[in-house]
């Protein structure tokens, strides 16, 4: 039986297009191996459950709290569940290349989240962070059909828990995904002359209102005050703009969100 190092990795060249010759010269492994991998066939059901008792819905496993409700932030924003063959699923988060920061950091959540092979897979403009496992539906019970405005974005108990006792990671999260922080530069007439001033405040815009009331949600019971406003987004639906702009409120988002890097 091949370290799992090396299946990870057979697996990750896979997504990227790779034949199975190809994969199997490149980690010196045969090319049948590498179509059992592919089709799930080359471990035993024993060895499968043993391997995939990290869930903590269906097996035995336990989820690392902070790391999940990051992921479970970004993946409101910027993920989605697609599915591979025989019950094997991917998790994709797709991160713009301009916040390198920001993709080390998702694929360091999905590692902790779960013990699988992170991919990164260069797209225009961005990077896929990727990783497969059958159990990505069980911890993210949101995933569905069509897009995420167009049906209910409601968090099971247990995962309200822990976003209940780790708000600071699911705001991070989601201004990971759909926010930022910005300069507003705003003009006043004094004395007869314009006077310019500018100051930090975080946007947060998304679709989705479920979403939007889980965002302010937590900053609720963070204790930072927000606004919100509806803009058109065509040819989408309105979206809904989340303003946190008073000076502490922003001091305070900085403790623990801060620009994206």
């Amino acid at each position: 039986m091949y370290p799992r190092e090396v299946v990870d990795e057979a697996l990750r060249l896979t997504f990227l297009g790779l034949t199975d010759e190809v994969v199997a010269a490149r980690c010196g492994v045969s090319a049948q191996a590498v179509r059992h991998w592919r089709h799930g066939t080359r471990r035993s059901r024993r060895a499968e459950e043993g391997r995939t008792a990290y869930c903590p819905v269906c097996g035995t496993g336990t989820l690392d709290p902070r790391a999940y409700s990051y992921l479970l932030g970004l993946y409101l924003g910027d993920g989605y569940i697609g599915a591979i063959r025989n019950g094997v699923d991917y998790l994709s988060v797709f991160c713009c290349d301009t916040w390198p920061g920001l993709i080390e950091e998702c694929a360091a959540a999905i590692s902790q989240v779960f013990p699988v092979g992170v991919f990164r897979v260069p797209r225009q403009g961005c990077t896929e962070v990727k990783a497969a496992s059958k159990h990505w539906r069980c911890v993210f019970p949101q995933h569905g059909r069509g897009a995420k405005n167009e049906r209910r974005m409601t968090l099971r108990p247990w995962q309200s828990e822990i976003v209940d006792a780790h708000p600071e990671a699911f705001v991070r999260g989601l201004f990971h995904s759909d926010g930022c922080r910005v300069s507003n530069r705003v003009r006043k007439r004094v004395g007869g002359r314009w006077k310019y001033y500018e100051y930090p405040r975080y946007l947060f815009s998304n679709t989705s209102q479920d979403i939007v009331d889980l965002l302010t949600g937590a900053l609720d019971l963070l204790g930072i005050p927000w606004r919100s406003r509806v803009e058109p987004k065509p040819p989408h639906r309105d979206a809904v703009i989340v303003s946190v702009a008073r000076r502490a409120a922003v001091a305070r988002m900085d403790s623990f969100v801060g620009p994206k890097y």
